[in-house]
């Protein structure tokens, strides 16, 4: 991986700091001194672990957000909300019209973060579970033969390997 100019490291140790205070405010919801004060603590003792390990030092690691990262996630809630609507027609029929298969994918992206958010993303979506995933190829486990269908279709793939080309 290339290595990283200071200038770089300090901008994401800023970002990770503040993602990591909104976070605890946001998730805490509570606004008083002393939790503020714990969550400050917590935020700089999480912090102090993450630069103790490099992480700000390996391009691997970068927070690669752009803004097609929100029309991703917007296509991906989508996704879920229809995969969610099939799984429970599956389910709740009674003569239960499942056919699993374990599928193998591969990656058009060679880039790590890449292949995590792929794989991340077809868990997430019901019917679909993320195996295994080794030198960009992801081992896949869907509950019906539509499931399948839908992840060799490519379009995930795409949709992923998309969010960072210029």
């Amino acid at each position: 991986m290339s290595s990283v100019s200071s200038s770089q490291i300090k901008a994401r140790i800023v970002l990770f700091f503040l993602l990591l205070a909104a976070a605890w405010l946001l998730w805490s919801g509570l606004f008083k001194p002393l939790l503020i004060g714990l969550g400050v603590v917590s935020c700089l003792l999480t912090f102090a672990i993450v630069r103790r390990m490099g992480y700000f030092d390996n391009e691997l690691f970068a927070l690669r957000f752009s803004w097609r990262l929100l029309g991703f996630w917007a296509w991906l809630a989508r996704e879920v909300l229809r995969s969610s609507l099939d799984v429970a027609r599956v389910v709740l029929d009674p003569r239960l019209p499942i056919s699993p298969r374990v599928i193998e994918i591969e990656s058009t992206s060679r880039h790590p973060f890449d292949q995590v958010l792929l794989g991340n993303s077809i868990t997430l979506t019901p019917g679909t579970l993320t195996l295994d995933l080794h030198d960009g190829v992801l081992r896949v486990h869907t509950l019906t033969e539509a499931g399948a269908r839908d992840l060799m279709s490519g379009e995930m793939d795409r949709r992923v390997a998309g969010l960072y080309r210029g």
